[in-house]
Order: structure tokens, then sequence, then C-alpha cells
């Protein structure tokens, strides 16, 4: 079988995990070296011993600004070269927003947009200079619908979508496509802050998917003809009542 990503390098951020790891596997399937971006250590290194020498991990704390402004020198300097950047890392809350920590809600805006905008930012000019690229940013289903009992997390997504389009339309001259996957209800740890009467009523009516199927989507966004840009793709699981 051909591989469609032989040769190619890929960053992906918080690839320890969820649609990350299911990411990062995908892209190694298809034969891209992949630098898997997460702050827990422990769990990159049990990945990459089971991955091979096609991963490699990198420590990165995405919400401490010193240490986020590595990403793109250390990624330079362990591959030489990055041809896909999957700006996944985030987290969620949900419920009432009189009901959220304000601390929580800092640090789930800075995760969700201020991180993957300063990423973006900072893999750009590699990108353009090489006059390729592909950048995936993962955003939610609640970036396109207003999800009433997660206002603060729809809120970031919404802006995600702004971002990509946005962004899309700067760089798409230069041979660079930026894109994002919209999830569903995923089965990962961000469920673990749902509100319990929705999570089990989703478990119940079938209404989760898992993170491969978002992985399956991210590979063919990656693998069309360079004169086409997927911009977005919903996924969802078919029970989904959105």
């Amino acid at each position: 079988m051909v591989k469609q990503l032989e040769g190619m390098v890929a960053a992906v951020t918080g690839a320890a995990s969820g649609i990350g790891l299911a990411s990062t596997r995908a892209m190694v399937a298809q034969g891209a070296r992949v630098v898997l971006v997460d702050r827990d250590q422990k769990a990159l290194d049990a990945v990459c011993a089971e991955l091979g020498n096609v991963a490699i991990p990198l420590v990165i704390d995405l919400l401490d600004p010193a240490s986020c402004a590595t990403l793109m020198p250390s990624i330079e300097k362990l591959t030489g070269q990055l041809d896909i950047f999957h700006a996944n890392a985030g987290t969620y809350i949900g419920g009432d927003l009189i009901e959220a920590d304000t601390a929580v809600i800092d640090r789930m805006l800075n995760l969700n947009v201020n991180a993957v905008m300063k990423n973006v930012h900072d893999v750009l000019p590699h990108m353009i200079a090489r006059g390729s690229g592909d950048i995936i940013v993962t955003s939610s289903v609640a970036g396109h619908y207003p999800v009433p009992w997660e206002p603060v997390y729809s809120a970031s997504k919404w802006a995600m979508t702004c971002f990509v389009q946005t962004v899309r339309r700067q760089v798409n001259k230069q041979g660079i496509r930026v894109g994002s996957v919209s999830p569903g209800p995923v089965i990962s740890a961000l469920l673990a802050d749902w509100p319990e009467e929705n999570l089990q009523k989703a478990k119940e009516s079938g209404s989760l998917i898992e993170p491969s199927e978002v992985a399956d989507a991210i590979i063919f966004m990656l693998t069309r003809p360079r004169n086409v840009t997927i911009r977005d793709v919903v996924v969802l699981p078919t029970n989904f009542d959105i």
C-alpha cells in the first residue's frame, strides 16, 4: 500500500492522548515522522517507545509563554523541516457561565485560542519559506453551533472557526493549506468535564465517536491534491442531536 505522507514531517500538539494521539498514529501509518508535543513527559515517552523512531517526543507546556515559544525552534532542531502542523491541544469547561471559575476560563481560553494562534504564527514563516505546508486546527461542532451548556468552550471554538478562515485567505497563495476538523462528542478525557446527565444520555444513545474516526478525517484532508483545501470538516456521531 502506498503511504501518502511518506517523507513528510508533522507536529501534533496534545499528542499524548485523545485526538492528538489518534492523529499521530494515523500520520505514522501513512509514512510521516511525527513530533509529539505535550506537557506529559511520561505519557510521551510511553507512546514514542511504542511507535519507534518515527515518533519524536517534545515536552512543551503551551500555557507557559517561554515554553510555548520554543515550539518551532525545537522542531527545526529535531527534524530540519515541518510539512504538517496539527494544533490539537485544548481543554473544556461546560455548565452555566455564572458557576465557572474565572481562573479556569483564563486557562481554557489561553490554551484553546491564544496558544493555537501563537503556534500557527510561529510555524508559518518556515512553511512560507518552503512554499508548502498544511495546518489543521482541532475545532468542534461547538464552533458552528451555540451549544447552550458550554458558552465559554463554544466561544473559544467559534474563535477558531474565524481564525482558520481568515488565516487561510492570507496564506493560500503561498502553498499553505489551513483547515479545521470539527468533531462532535469524542470519547476522550475532555468528557470528564461534561455534565453527568448529558454524558450519560450521550452514552446511552450512541452519540459519541472514537478519536480514530476524527483522525480518518484528518488524513482525508491532508491527502487531497494540493489544489484542493478542505477548509472545515464536521465529524458527528450519527445520533448526536445537534
